[in-house]
């Protein structure tokens, strides 16, 4: 008796444990789930957005001021002979590599998130897998070329006497590209996967079909 009760209350604890476990993991109500992540990205796409866009207005280091009491006009640099004009961004002159590439992720950063905040607002159902996978793409290439432009921007504002700062860049590129790929790898192996699932429910249905089309045939058979 003694054994058999042990035993009944070890199952009924693992069912227990279980049980909580899948709940834990799982939302309950699937449309509070697609609710919830509809207001996530889109305030997280709309802060991304009005980063970016006073990043490219406002860069790193400033820009040339106008001078005071006089007409704005542009004059040459001393160091690089190019002319400079009055709002024109200061790091581009002397660190032209790093701000073009800065320039570059800020304007895909500002255009992904802007493509994601279209969609939400779109009215598309986000019980449509494509729609989902578009969100969860836009959202991946919007946090690469984020954090791609902070180190850019790091590194036109840190001056040259500190060293070793490249190698440190370097292996947060490392880092970061390591848990993008892992990332990328899950969502594409749960995409085969529920395809996959898709395709087999299918297959299954028509062998049902078939099979219940037989059946009828051979009973309407004389």
């Amino acid at each position: 008796m003694g054994t058999a009760g042990d035993a009944d209350a070890d199952k009924g604890c693992a069912k227990f444990l279980k049980l909580n476990r899948v709940q834990s993991l799982a939302y309950q109500d699937k449309s509070k789930w697609f609710q919830d992540m509809r207001q996530s990205l889109s305030l997280t796409a709309s802060i991304i957005a009005t980063i970016t866009f006073q990043s490219a207005i406002n860069p790193p280091g400033g820009v040339v001021p106008a001078p005071t009491g006089e007409t704005p006009i542009c004059f040459p640099s001393n160091q690089t002979n190019i002319q400079i004009c009055p709002g024109e961004s200061v790091v581009a002159l002397m660190k032209k590599k790093y701000y073009l590439g800065f320039l570059i992720c800020n304007t895909i950063c500002f255009i992904s998130s802007l493509s994601v905040c279209l969609l939400l607002v779109s009215g598309l159902s986000l019980d449509n897998t494509s729609v989902t996978w578009f969100l969860l793409i836009g959202m991946c290439i919007t946090i690469t070329s984020l954090v791609v432009t902070y180190l850019f921007g790091a590194m036109m504002v840190t001056p040259e006497i500190i060293k070793n700062v490249g190698s440190a860049f370097a292996v947060i590129m490392i880092v970061w590209a390591a848990v993008f790929a892992l990332v990328s790898f899950l969502l594409i192996l749960r995409f085969v996967s529920s395809k996959n699932e898709k395709v087999k429910k299918h297959k299954e249905q028509e062998t049902r079909e078939q099979e219940l089309a037989r059946v009828k045939g051979s009973i309407g058979d004389p």
